[in-house]
C-alpha cells in the first residue's frame, strides 16, 4: 500500500529521493543537465508529496507558483524499483488535488524528451503538449504539459 504524506522541501526522505532524480537525470542530459539544474533547485517549495511504501519513501513530487491560476509541477520521482505500479500518478493527482484546494486550476510541467516514461505518464494523466514556455523557450529537449485541474 502507498502512503502520501504532504510536506515541504525541507522533509529529508524529499531531499534523499531529488538527490537520486538528479542522479537520474544528470546520466540521461548529459553536458545539459547543468542548464536544467539552475531552474530545479529546491530551496523554500512549500507544497511536496513524499510517497511510501513499507515505511520506506519510495516516490516524491512538488508544485510551485507559476502565474495568478498556475502552478507548475516539479521534481517528480519514482525509486526504479517501484516504478509501473502506479506510484507517479498517485502522486501527481495529489499535488493537482493540492493546488486546486489552494485555488490553482491549471498545472503546467517541463520534461525532457530523453524521458519517455515521463512523457506518457503526463498524457496519461491528461496532460497536452503546450508551446514551451519561460527557460525552456526553443530548448530542443524540452516538452512543456498544460492540464486544466479545475
Amino acid at each position: 500500500m502507498i502512503t502520501l504524506l504532504r510536506t515541504n522541501s525541507e522533509h529529508p526522505d524529499f531531499r534523499t529521493l531529488v538527490t537520486l532524480l538528479d542522479r537520474e537525470l544528470h546520466q540521461r542530459d548529459g553536458e545539459e543537465h547543468a542548464f536544467y539544474a539552475q531552474f530545479n533547485t529546491i530551496d523554500a517549495i512549500a507544497h511536496v508529496i513524499v510517497a511510501y511504501a513499507e515505511g520506506k519513501a519510495v516516490g516524491c513530487g512538488a508544485i510551485k507558483f507559476f502565474a495568478e491560476d498556475t502552478t507548475e509541477v516539479k521534481r517528480m520521482f519514482v525509486h526504479a524499483n517501484y516504478r509501473s505500479r502506479g506510484v507517479a500518478s498517485l502522486v501527481l493527482k495529489e499535488l493537482e488535488a493540492w493546488a486546486q484546494e489552494l485555488g490553482f486550476t491549471v498545472c503546467v510541467l517541463e520534461t525532457g524528451k530523453r524521458q519517455p516514461e515521463a512523457i506518457r505518464l503526463y498524457e496519461k494523466n491528461g496532460y497536452v503538449p503546450t508551446p514551451n514556455y519561460g527557460q525552456y523557450i526553443g530548448v530542443e529537449n524540452s516538452v512543456c504539459f498544460r492540464k486544466e485541474i479545475q
